[in-house]
């Protein structure tokens, strides 16, 4: 843990605003399921369209990648600050405590509104509740170990994840002795100097895993493992500026690799499905295991592209505005999008917990109009939106107890 820090204090705000969008992006993307053809969604358009399936596709190869990865740069200097024993305390509050109430409380309500879909279901949301929790121990399904009829995990799966990896690594980070930890990072730093490296020495192991694994459509199109990956590759990066570097150094190539990757993979993936009884997403059929293979490495090339790209040195201030800054303070111009960084980077969590019910709500009732698909999709967009931030901001943000429940500071 006694890496080179990058500055102390230093902040990424392209890195909040990169997890804001994802969140919201999940508004668009599981409004799209809606209509999504053959989709298994709670609720379903009786039209569906095709274009759901590419928006979808385009999203998965990047977006909880993301969220995983830049998880684990977070982990990096929260591990670092607190010790391995502070960590594991403060993962807890912030995602089990909201695990927790999310499950008691919102989790159900989309199930149930799966099984009102059906004209012969009369059962209250009262009756249903105490019959989702009827769950049983599958230790083979790890860490999604409870399972059950109606019972599931949801939206939540990316927090159950979260919790479970952070309190691997703080384990992890008890037993490793510090001079190992060190030459572990001067070895990957030391290979990853030549350019390209830092594509291709993560990408191989995400491929592995993607090939070998298959990737779980309940889990966001990736692997539970591959997400580990992610996560752990985002605590490599916090851990030395070096990497960091690397990464805006191969961005350009990572860009243009990535869009050949999905490319050539897509039309795969789409010949394997044909294939009557086919699972191109777990099958081990050569053609299959060649898909996965491609679409595990565009999605660390995705990643660097983004990030490298978006990361950019920002110019110290000169002495003049220094001095200026120290005297009045910041600007207004500059203090809005400070405010608003910080009001997005402490949504990001709730409204990530409070989107999926109030999506599937919103669905349930805009199903049923006589409307085009297109409406119907910007009315569920802009709804639960709406909806979702104001819950945020009325219900959740004000109080205390509200703040606490959502794993907020």
């Amino acid at each position: 843990m006694t890496a080179q820090p990058s500055p102390r204090g230093e902040r990424r705000p392209e890195l909040d605003a990169l997890r804001a969008l994802v969140v919201v992006g999940l508004v668009f993307f599981h409004s799209s399921l809606v209509f999504e053809p053959g989709g298994d969604f709670y609720v379903t358009n009786a039209e569906t369209t095709e274009l759901t399936t590419i928006f979808a596709a385009l999203c998965v190869v990047w977006a909880m990648p993301l969220l995983f990865l830049v998880s684990g740069l977070g982990a990096w200097h929260s591990l670092r600050r607190r010790g391995a024993g502070g960590f594991a305390v403060e993962r807890l509050r912030r995602l089990g405590v909201p695990l927790v109430f999310a499950t008691l409380v919102l989790l159900p309500f989309p199930q149930w509104l799966r099984l009102r879909a059906d004209p012969a279901y009369h059962d209250s949301y009262l009756r249903f509740w105490p019959h989702f929790f009827e769950v049983r121990l599958e230790p083979s399904e790890f860490p999604f170990i409870v399972q059950g009829t109606f019972y599931e995990t949801g939206h939540l799966w990316f927090v159950v994840l979260l919790l479970v990896y952070s309190l691997l690594l703080a384990a992890l980070a008890r037993r490793v002795p510090p001079g190992l930890g060190r030459r572990i990072r001067d070895g990957v730093v030391s290979a990853t100097r030549r350019r390209g490296s830092v594509l291709l020495l993560p990408a191989a192991p995400l491929a592995i895993v993607s090939a070998l694994l298959g990737v779980e459509e309940d889990y966001g199109g990736w692997s539970r493992w591959a997400y580990l990956l992610f996560f752990l590759f985002g605590f490599a990066l916090a851990a030395d500026p070096r990497l960091r570097a690397a990464m805006r150094r191969d961005a350009v190539v990572a860009a243009v690799l990535g869009v050949a990757l999905v490319g050539a993979g897509t039309p795969l993936f789409l010949i394997a499905a044909e294939t009557p009884g086919a699972d191109p997403f777990m099958d081990l059929s050569a053609l299959a295991i060649i898909a996965r293979t491609l679409y595990g490495s565009a999605g660390w090339c995705w990643l660097v592209a983004i990030l490298g790209l978006l990361d950019r040195r920002r110019p110290a201030p000169t002495a003049e505005k220094a001095t200026e800054e120290a005297g009045t303070g910041s600007s207004e111009q500059d203090k809005r999008p400070r405010r608003m960084y910080g009001y997005l980077a402490a949504a990001v969590l709730p409204v990530y917990i409070l989107h999926q019910p109030i999506v599937v709500g919103v669905a349930y009732l805009v199903v049923g109009w006589s409307a085009p698909v297109a409406v119907k999709f910007a009315l569920i967009v802009a709804a639960s939106l709406a909806l979702t931030f104001a819950a945020y901001d009325v219900l959740v943000r004000r109080t205390r107890v509200t703040r606490f429940l959502f794993g907020m500071r």
